[in-house]
């Protein structure tokens, strides 16, 4: 489970409750504004090239974190 939090601590916060690791990798990736993948061979998250294919269909589809490739 992911506990996330956004903005400045002690300044301006944003708390959100807990959350699944897909949905919460999710949540942080698309604030960062880049996609992973899981490499098909040996299951590591891989960071997909900003403006590629795979990057471009991820976050038409609001998926940042893919588990399949």
């Amino acid at each position: 489970m992911w506990y996330l939090s956004e903005g400045q601590p002690s300044i301006k916060c944003m708390a959100h409750s807990l959350q699944s690791l897909l949905s919460g990798m999710n949540l942080f990736l698309s604030h960062l504004n880049i996609t992973f993948r899981r490499d098909p061979t040996n299951f590591r998250p891989r960071i997909n090239k900003l403006e590629s294919t795979k990057d471009r269909e991820q976050k038409a589809a609001g998926s940042y974190y893919y588990l399949d490739d």
